[in-house]
């Protein structure tokens, strides 16, 4: 593959070449949505086999890497759902689905977990076994690494789990887990061949494509694998393309050097919207909009600090300046509509004198604090700038910090104490697990405490469904008082593409199983 044709997408020549105004960025979630013109993005005809799709996404430049369990980013999963497959994936509505693992069923006490695999192959031909899934998940759980699914994978003895046969496993659990089904659909939870190490030259998955070249910040070339077990892609190849300005993948996409661009702002959506030239596809209210409080330093490890933060958005004037209201407003709380989702609580409003009293009271008079934010994500520039004018009112000076997009992510993780944030789709519960505990690798709010642990162990271990809504009600009853997630919105999701792409599914949230789905999309 010839690398030159797109390195045009990196620089701004590109953008002068195509009189492209910069438009700005988004937030990190999902895609979907009704397509423009009322198509149906599912529908469009009978599929059609062959070419090469290229889709556009903003990337994490050089350090790159298609280590599955190492994915992070949007690019990183969307590469690693065409490679790889999990034992399950979340749906549309976020339950979880069978992908690998044909069926599973617990013991009575919920701690012990039979699954039977489902036949499939790697790309080298070999059968998936159990052995790769334990090689897998014991690999992911490496104390050593930080990979992302470690937090989910956390109730499982992998000591004591072992092979029942080439296709059985029975996973020993820690404890009672009755939503185990959730850890095997967790985001980076992907199995990989017994014994894998080298995932950046000579990746070897079970997903739909396989690998063909690779360049770090750049392009991925993958090609149809025609043995997966859920029947051939349409596509013959399909090729991922960084491109981390958003208005470089938008004349990308309108220039013809791709068909597929993940991530519109919203203005840039309603400009071609109903156009003609390319079809809108989003997704409503899809992506958690956040800003980040890092509970175990000054000034936030005074929840008074926090609270009087809660009571400074104005959620309406951030939704509309900096998503041009396309989405909802928030609550301090992740998973808006999904199950266990604490709709009760009274919906947090601006109280600018409530606030200037809690600061008071916790001596943080004459605040003054930095904001990061990056052009990473659409809407983070703007809303650290709206919510900076927001906080001068309560008397509050905010030094809006702007963070480098290929770093951002790794940077506010355990850096700074005030940043923008966002999220795509997953359960409460796996928000929880990967996010909001004591040993949750993603930790961005640094929310350390060992009896809110102990709560998710209960909610994990109670097999009454109401009993355990019960538990994840005063979870977030607790987060909503006192948490680090300042969560101020939920943004529509947006992606375009191509006029002769189809295919596309209309409502699946980011991280969800047919989000990037690109074994069911064809051109037209």
């Amino acid at each position: 593959m010839n690398d030159e044709r797109f390195s045009g997408l990196h620089r701004r020549g590109f953008l002068a070449a195509t009189g492209a105004a910069s438009l700005g960025a988004l937030a990190l979630t999902g895609c979907g949505g009704s397509g423009s013109e009322g198509s149906d993005a599912k529908g469009d005809g009978t599929p059609k086999q062959g070419g090469r799709l290229r889709a556009a996404f903003a990337g994490g430049g050089a350090s790159e890497t298609l280590d599955p369990h190492l994915a992070n980013l949007f690019a990183d999963a969307a590469r690693a759902k065409a490679l790889y497959d999990k034992l399950a994936d979340y749906g549309a509505d976020l339950s979880a689905e069978p992908r690998l693992a044909e069926k599973w069923e617990s013991n009575k006490t919920l701690d012990r977990w039979q699954i039977t695999l489902r036949k499939a192959t790697f790309h080298d031909g070999r059968p998936v076994t159990a052995a790769d899934v334990l090689y897998s998940y014991r690999r992911i759980a490496d104390p050593e690494q930080a990979f992302r699914a470690k937090a989910s994978l956390e109730p499982i003895d992998l000591d004591a789990s072992r092979a029942t046969g080439e296709r059985g496993i029975e996973f020993v659990l820690k404890r009672p887990t009755a939503e185990f089904p959730n850890v095997l659909a967790a985001f980076g939870a992907y199995i990989v061949p017994e014994h894998a190490t080298d995932f950046d030259t000579k990746p070897v998955g079970s997903g739909p494509f396989r690998f063909v070249s690779f360049t770090p910040g750049r392009s991925a070339v993958f090609r149809r694998y025609d043995d997966y077990w859920e029947g051939a892609a349409h596509l013959d190849e399909l090729e991922f393309v960084v491109a981390n300005e958003e208005s470089a993948r938008v004349n990308a996409l309108l220039g013809g050097q791709v068909e597929y661009a993940h991530e519109l702002n919203p203005t840039t959506a309603r400009a071609y919207e109903g156009k003609g030239q390319i079809d809108i596809v989003r997704l409503q209210g899809s992506a958690m909009q956040a800003f980040c409080m890092k509970t175990d330093r000054a000034p936030f490890d005074d929840k008074r600090v926090r609270e009087a933060f809660f009571l400074i958005a104005d959620r309406q004037e951030l939704l509309d300046g900096a998503l041009s209201g396309a989405g909802v407003i928030g609550n301090d709380l992740f998973g808006k509509g999904y199950e266990y989702y604490a709709d009760a609580l009274p919906q947090r409003e601006q109280d600018l004198d409530k606030a200037r009293a809690l600061l008071k009271q916790a001596g943080a008079e004459n605040l003054k604090v930095t904001l990061d934010t990056s052009a990473v994500a659409a809407g983070f520039t703007e809303a650290a700038s709206i919510f900076r004018d927001q906080a001068k009112k309560a008397g509050v000076t905010i030094d809006v910090k702007m963070g480098s997009k290929d770093s951002y992510w790794a940077d506010i993780l355990d850096n700074g104490t005030l940043s923008c944030y966002r999220s795509g789709a997953m359960p409460i519960e796996a928000h929880i697990s990967q996010r909001l505990l004591t040993g949750s690798t993603t930790n961005a709010t640094k929310w350390h405490h060992k009896d809110f642990d102990a709560l998710y162990e209960q909610a994990q271990s109670t097999r009454d469904k109401t009993e355990r809504a019960a538990l994840y009600q005063r979870m977030q009853r607790r987060l909503y008082t006192e948490g680090g997630f300042l969560i101020w919105g939920f943004a529509d999701w947006i992606i375009a593409t191509a006029k002769t792409v189809k295919g596309v599914e209309s409502k699946a949230p980011a991280n969800t199983l047919d989000w990037a789905r690109f074994d069911k999309v064809w051109l037209a």
